[in-house]
């Protein structure tokens, strides 16, 4: 067998070659034979009843296809969770821009126009925009009550810790809505034959997520739905649930019609009628011991989740569990809730809840360092989860963990105390003030609680006549390197060299359901089944005489070509087990979460400029432990990439709302970060492996969005002396505070007095 490892080398991307060359076919570029395309009629209010649609003079409207909800053959739903959220509205409108009526014709270039001449009349209802409104549910848009899901985590006994608390501490935190703002626009090609049904291709994260949504709406048996994703430019949570819409409508169009339909948005309309990060708030009341350990407290977590349920409820929970951040508390209360209102749906966005709730947790511990008289470092280090505590979950941290250590490299190499000391005297009567801050947090890896046991992911790999291996899963890549890192997986585990794997297409009619490409799972929890199912076809040559123990590269390539001569199709296959030891209670809300966490401290060095009230980054350092490191080049760009997303929602990306809709839906004026907003930053790792992952990794991808939003928000705090307790912070956010500096470090109070 080889001995030079391919775990922990920067091979070459899988796709690599065909994105820089131009080979690679994105839905855009692919042309079927007598394509025409489809355009989306929407509402333009936020809630109201239909009342007429008139057609306008002028245009040949006998040359257009046209398909309401009354054409769907199956269920008018987008099937995902609760399918309350319907395919084409029929009668009534729950947000702007809601897909009412679809188009098509063979002059693209003519939709626009024609959509324009599609009046719809309305009678509106009254709606409800706001997080509070909902709340006050004075107006019910949703159920009974507009709360699309509660959750509650209880530990200890958290009533009574008050009267035992040296100090009590309080704080709201919000975070806005935030656009994935992916490279490539959401697009999706429909073909239906009467024998063979229908057939998607397009831009997608979770193909089977499409195939159920198809069957429902469409009325057919899984075999006569395929879904192949093409290459996708992008996708950050962005197109989790929504392409099973946008696919459900040319799938509409191309039965109606006969032809394939084309749909790709321009950028405006993937802005303003796709989904986004959930708007949040948490409250916390905390109970602290003078020395600065946290004797307990009671979190309140609320989700905006928009007008329909889609992923809300997922979200929520991921943002519930981890709003006690990577810390032990005693005795804690989580209250939690995903509300309604009347803008598009807010679906999943890299963090899904954990950036939210870990921003308000990471604000609080520096608001709680402030009040008890102690340094941010160290009221983290005095309550950090160690191995054998347990978390707000009462799941007990079995993998090791030594956030101290952690905690100390990030501070060695940041400079920390040195700079903490020179900023202070250089912020002396300068209009430049510089400070640093800290965020330590977790992300866990893989579906939460029993989401994993109840997908029961397959994978599967296959010996090919040439003495090759292919990977067969649903897995999609996207950007973040899902390819590559199975193949390297796949050729680590059968001594083979990397060029001899192969990875299938992410078609249904080919390869099994191996779960969503989302939740950090992809490595970790789909790795480990590659690993699982290449052992398979090792196995099965050695002991069937084709192949022996300490095997060539070159013997077992010619061992796979024989046995496929011989015996034909020579696939091996490996399904999801829960491990040992982990257990979920969905009605208590408690056990583990997750098998493995990732775990991190990042620190971010600021300036603020007082004649602009702008915000410049200086340096930024990124310190996690992700288990281990399959490939450095790919484990490093996610992280960069994290923190670059984690600074716009901290510093730029703000939603112009009116009325439930997006204001700012262009490039122009709904702002990102470019690389010339972004500090050096400074990627390092710490690998303690992972039993439950693959070569002992864990998931990566979202751990890096979560942490550099309080990280650089506390940084801003230690330069200017004043709190921020929302995001996104803007120049006009940071001057207006400025004007009317407050007099107090807020609320808190201590047994014998209140601040």
């Amino acid at each position: 067998m080889k001995t030079e490892s391919i775990i922990g080398a920067a091979v070459p991307r899988k796709e690599g070659l065909d994105k820089v060359t131009g080979r690679a076919q994105y839905v855009d570029d692919i042309v079927l034979p007598g394509m025409i395309y489809g355009a989306t009629v929407r509402s333009t209010i936020a809630r109201g009843k239909i009342r007429k649609i008139t057609f306008g003079d002028g245009v040949p409207w006998h040359e257009f296809v046209i398909v309401t909800a009354k054409d769907i053959p199956g269920t008018n739903c987008v099937s995902l969770i609760t399918d309350d959220q319907p395919c084409l509205a029929d009668d009534t409108v729950n947000h702007p821009e809601e897909p009412i009526l679809l188009l098509a014709h063979p002059n693209r270039h003519s939709l626009p126009k024609v959509v324009d001449a599609v009046t719809i009349e309305y009678d509106p209802l009254p709606a409800v925009f706001t997080l509070e409104d909902s709340e006050r549910a004075a107006e019910i848009i949703w159920g009974q009550d507009n709360i699309f899901k509660r959750f509650l985590v209880e530990k200890g006994d958290v009533d009574s810790i008050w009267e035992k608390a040296d100090y009590i501490v309080e704080g709201e935190y919000r975070t806005g809505a935030q656009e994935q703002l992916y490279i490539e626009n959401n697009g999706m090609i429909a073909s239906f034959d009467k024998e063979r049904g229908i057939t998607v291709w397009g831009s997608l994260q979770c193909p089977y997520y499409v195939h159920k949504a198809l069957m429902k709406l469409c009325n057919l048996p899984k075999e006569r739905v395929r879904v192949v994703q093409t290459e996708t430019g992008g996708a950050f949570g962005g197109k989790e649930d929504y392409p099973s819409i946008i696919a459900g409508h040319a799938a509409l169009l191309a039965i109606k019609s006969g032809k394939p339909v084309k749909i790709v948005y321009d950028r405006m309309e993937d802005m303003v009628a796709t989904t986004k990060r959930h708007p949040s708030r948490t409250r916390h009341r905390t109970a602290v011991s003078r020395d600065g350990k946290i004797l307990g407290g009671d979190i309140e977590f609320v989700v905006d989740g928009g007008a329909y349920a889609t992923l809300s409820s997922v979200v929520l929970s991921r943002g519930t569990i981890h709003a006690a951040g990577p810390y032990y508390w005693p005795n804690i209360r989580i209250r939690a809730s995903a509300v309604a209102t009347n803008a598009p749906p807010h679906g999943a966005f890299r963090g899904f809840g954990a950036p939210q709730s870990l921003f308000a947790m990471e604000r609080h511990m520096d608001r709680i360092a402030a009040i008890v008289g102690i340094s941010p470092v160290e009221i983290r280090r005095r309550n950090f989860l160690k191995t054998g505590k347990t978390t707000a979950t009462e799941q007990t941290i079995h993998e090791p963990i030594d956030l101290d250590k952690l905690l100390d490299r990030a501070l060695e190499l940041s400079d920390y105390r040195a700079k903490k000391q020179r900023f202070r005297k250089e912020n002396e009567g300068s209009t430049y003030k510089k400070g640093i801050g800290i965020a330590s947090f977790l992300h866990g890896a893989g579906f939460t609680g029993s989401g994993e046991r109840y997908l029961a992911s397959v994978v599967g790999v296959e010996g090919c006549a040439d003495g090759r291996v292919r990977v067969l899963v649903s897995s999609t890549e996207f950007g973040q390197g899902t390819k590559t890192v199975l193949c390297q997986i796949a050729a680590e585990t059968l001594g083979l060299a990397y060029d001899d794997v192969e990875i299938a297409q992410a078609d249904t009619g080919e390869v099994p359901n191996s779960g969503p490409t989302v939740a950090s799972r992809t490595v970790m929890i789909v790795g480990k089944l590659v690993r699982s199912a290449a052992q398979g076809i090792q196995q099965t040559l050695i002991s069937s005489g084709y192949l022996s123990q300490g095997y060539s590269r070159e013997e077992f390539r010619k061992a796979c070509a024989n046995y496929v001569a011989e015996h034909g199709t020579f696939k091996s296959w490996s399904q999801y087990e829960p491990p040992a030891g982990i257990f979920w209670d969905d009605e208590k809300y408690r056990g583990e979460a997750y098998a493995a966490y990732t775990w991190a401290v990042y620190i971010a060095e600021v300036t603020v400029d007082l004649t602009s009230y702008s915000v410049t980054i200086d340096d930024f350092v990124a310190l996690q432990e992700i288990g281990k490191v399959l490939h450095p080049v790919l484990a490093r760009g996610q992280i960069i990439g994290g923190v670059a997303q984690g600074i716009g929602f901290a510093l730029f990306e703000k939603v112009a709302w009116r009325n439930g809709r997006m204001q700012n839906g262009q490039m122009t004026n709904y702002i990102m970060p470019t690389s010339a907003d972004l500090p050096p930053i400074r990627v390092y790792f710490e690998e303690l492996g992972n039993e439950h992952g693959a070569f002992g990794a864990k998931g990566i991808g979202e751990l890096p969005i979560d942490g550099p939003a309080p990280a650089v928000v506390n940084a801003i705090e230690d330069a200017l002396g004043v709190r921020f307790d929302s995001i996104p912070l803007l120049p006009e956010d940071i001057f207006e505070a400025l004007a009317v500096r407050p007099q107090s470090e807020g609320q808190a109070r201590t047994r014998q007095e209140v601040s």
